[in-house]
């Protein structure tokens, strides 16, 4: 078991013109969940995030938004975290992530940040890289030198509709996350997405 969550941070890039971006699959993340659970959100400056309160299906922690750009998200996980004496094993990150396919989901903790900046900001501002992340597959455009350009720009409409699955997939284990079952958590969306993709 690993501890309770304390705080599920999503990652992604503030602004209209970001919203249906490949980066901001951290913050689809957070939508989904708000919308499930009727969370309100509150931008604290102090914070440099949007901070909301989930208590439900046993859950109890907060979830935020940087409203900082995305190689800047540490600031705020920093900033919360100080505030409300939350240790690095009890926060939760949710990321886009390149090395997956489009609607490919893993949950793991700790690791390295993969040339994700957010995650790279959150692993030294915390100096600890010992958080759970749950990784949204996005795909790769098959070059490094087009990595970037490729994230700040809109899925096609089917990968899209891939990465919102991929999520809707996720949410139903985040009671299980969040209490500490990542190991379980892990198993059970493994084996789903695998016969999902069996069925496909």
């Amino acid at each position: 078991m690993s501890p309770p969550i304390k705080l599920i941070a999503g990652l992604g890039n503030p602004g209209p013109e970001h919203l249906m971006t490949r980066h901001n699959a951290g913050f689809w993340f957070v939508d989904v969940l708000a919308e499930k659970y009727s969370l309100t959100f509150k931008n604290e400056t102090k914070f440099h995030a949007e901070l909301a309160r989930l208590e439900a299906d046993g859950m109890s922690c907060y979830v935020c938004k940087p409203t900082t750009f995305m190689n800047c998200s540490g600031q705020a996980v920093q900033a919360i975290t100080n505030f409300y004496k939350i240790k690095p094993e009890e926060i939760l990150v949710v990321h886009d992530e390149i090395d997956l396919e489009p609607g490919r989901v893993r949950i793991k903790t700790g690791g390295g940040h993969g040339g994700n900046n957010g995650l790279r900001d959150v692993i030294e501002k915390l100096g600890s890289n010992s958080f759970a992340r749950i990784r949204l597959g996005v795909g790769h455009p098959g070059d490094s030198h087009k990595v970037v350009n490729y994230v700040l720009s809109k899925p096609s409409a089917d990968e899209q509709e891939k990465i919102i699955q991929g999520i809707m997939d996720v949410i139903p284990l985040l009671p299980k996350i969040v209490n500490g079952e990542i190991q379980k958590a892990m198993t059970e969306l493994h084996t789903m997405q695998n016969n999902n993709k069996n069925q496909d």
